[in-house]
């Protein structure tokens, strides 16, 4: 029997051979945090005795939810991440790089085969590069930017294949929003979803990025 994708990048990733349903813990390729969810993770990385984050290199911070500053609260939690990031050596993209999804791509920190996560629900979008991610929560990215690994239950894969092509003013926000209409919004609930089909193969990064983004 073949192997999803994801089950190729978890298998490569952690040295053996790795099935969905499995209960694995892999090593994170890079881990982001924003404005918004970053600081409760540091926090939470020091609750756990964290002094020094796994990599720097492999930790994407940045600012974009809150931008520029609306509330004193967000002001002192740049501010807070901005110290962070100077004493454990990250680069910080801070706030004029663009929306965290974008920066991780276009900075090259998601890559074919890779397994990333960020602290948001949208980091599904590096999909498009064929790395495996995923949002989590603070307490897991906390865990994470302290061991540079995290538990995963390997999930099962769902297979959509879109034939044809686009009609003119019809493009892959349109097709992603059918899927989901079709499927419902809980219909990928935790399963990795594979797309497939002369209407995928030959659209640009953009499109793939709008795709996997939802």
């Amino acid at each position: 029997m073949g192997s999803t994708l994801v089950e190729k990048v978890f298998s490569s990733r952690c040295g053996t051979d790795i099935r969905a349903g499995e209960v694995v813990m892999a090593p994170v390729d890079a881990a982001m945090i924003h404005d918004i969810t970053g600081p409760l993770a540091i926090r939470t990385f020091r609750e756990m005795g964290g002094e020094h984050v796994f990599d720097p290199a492999r930790v994407v911070m940045l600012f974009d939810h809150q931008v520029p500053a609306d509330s004193i609260a967000a002001a002192e939690n740049q501010a807070f991440m901005r110290r962070f990031a100077v004493e454990q050596g990250i680069l910080n993209y801070d706030l004029r790089e663009g929306v965290c999804h974008q920066v991780v791509l276009e900075k090259g920190k998601a890559a074919p085969g890779e397994i990333v996560i960020g602290s948001d629900s949208h980091t599904c979008m590096y999909g498009a590069a064929g790395a495996f991610a995923t949002g989590v929560g603070s307490t897991d990215m906390g865990f994470a930017l302290r061991f540079g690994a995290l538990y995963f239950r390997v999930p099962e894969t769902v297979r959509a294949i879109a034939t044809g092509g686009f009609p003119e003013r019809v493009g892959p926000k349109d097709l992603i929003l059918a899927i989901v209409g079709d499927i419902g919004a809980d219909g990928a609930t935790y399963r990795a979803v594979e797309f497939g089909g002369e209407a995928i193969s030959g659209m640009g990064m953009a499109g793939r990025m709008t795709l996997c983004n939802m």
